[in-house]
């Protein structure tokens, strides 16, 4: 009976675990499948979003400025300063100074009220916010 239950709980543990696909810029980022997709995540496996009001390429768009706190809830993938682009990974400027993690141009944020690796609590936020999946 508790050989039944441990194995049970192993199962479980597996499948309720996202599987680590991939390791990108270092392993600064990384995908797992998530849902069946393939998405992108932080090295601790928060989920990682892009925004459809940044510009692709050039410009991220999400900052706290007067009532907004956008950037606050939706806390940008920051880029280390020694950090160098690789494949499909590039770095962007922002305009206050920092900068922020793009992949295939797009800005990467993390969203506050995802508690867990794995959680994708923000995808279609607003209408804006979207998990960043592997294309």
């Amino acid at each position: 009976m508790k050989l039944n239950l441990l194995l049970g709980a192993a199962a479980f543990a597996l499948i309720a675990v996202p599987a680590v696909a991939a390791d990108y810029v270092g392993g600064v980022i990384k995908s797992q499948e998530i849902d069946g997709k393939e998405v992108l995540t932080n090295a601790a496996g928060m989920t990682l979003y892009t925004f459809d009001k940044d510009v692709q390429g050039s410009a991220s768009n999400c900052y706290d400025e007067g009532e907004s706190k956008s950037a606050t809830n939706w806390p940008p993938m920051f880029a280390d300063a020694g950090a160098t682009p690789e494949g499909d990974f590039t770095i962007i400027d922002r305009k206050d100074g920092t900068k922020i993690w793009a992949y295939k141009g797009w800005p990467l944020y993390l969203w506050i009220k995802d508690m867990n690796p794995g959680e994708t609590t923000g995808d279609g936020v607003g209408g804006v916010w979207h998990t960043a999946v592997v294309q």
